[in-house]
């Protein structure tokens, strides 16, 4: 991890041991990471509802989207969490599954998390930059999944 993002991860980290709601958090932790990271441009968190074999969107920032509920095995963060394992993908246009929640959008990262091995939710991450991940920004993205499993 960067300098910038170990700076970014420690405020995080720092929020999530505060006395706040869930939701808050995730909104909170959604902002800092949208603040913090010039290229994330769109963070929210779409928590799993299995009897419904969906994800429902929670907290984000960034632009609205209409795309409240996700089919598990529908686009990137269905795909995640029906697998359980991050994706990034560096062009969004190649993707014949791909939900476009902005035209704007160019790369996704999308990054499980999960509480005893089973995924309870996704941390998703759009950037109008192609191919716009590098590996510390997943690096950054899997420790905060990590720390936001309190709150989901």
């Amino acid at each position: 991890m960067n300098k910038r993002h170990a700076l970014l991860f420690g405020e995080i980290k720092s929020a999530v041991d505060s006395d706040m709601d869930s939701d808050d958090v995730i909104r909170f932790v959604c902002q800092m990471l949208f603040d913090g990271v010039p290229h994330f441009d769109w963070v929210g968190v779409y928590r799993c509802v299995p009897e419904r074999e969906a994800l429902v969107l929670g907290p984000y920032s960034g632009e609205e989207t209409e795309h409240e509920e996700i089919p598990y095995g529908s686009g990137v963060c269905g795909r995640v969490a029906r697998s359980g394992q991050k994706l990034v993908v560096a062009d969004v246009s190649t993707e014949e599954n791909y939900i476009a929640c902005s035209l704007q959008v160019r790369s996704e990262a999308v990054v499980p998390v999960k509480r005893a091995g089973q995924t309870i939710a996704v941390l998703d991450v759009d950037s109008f930059t192609p191919d716009g991940f590098s590996r510390e920004d997943v690096e950054l993205l899997e420790g905060v999944a990590e720390e936001i499993v309190p709150f989901i």
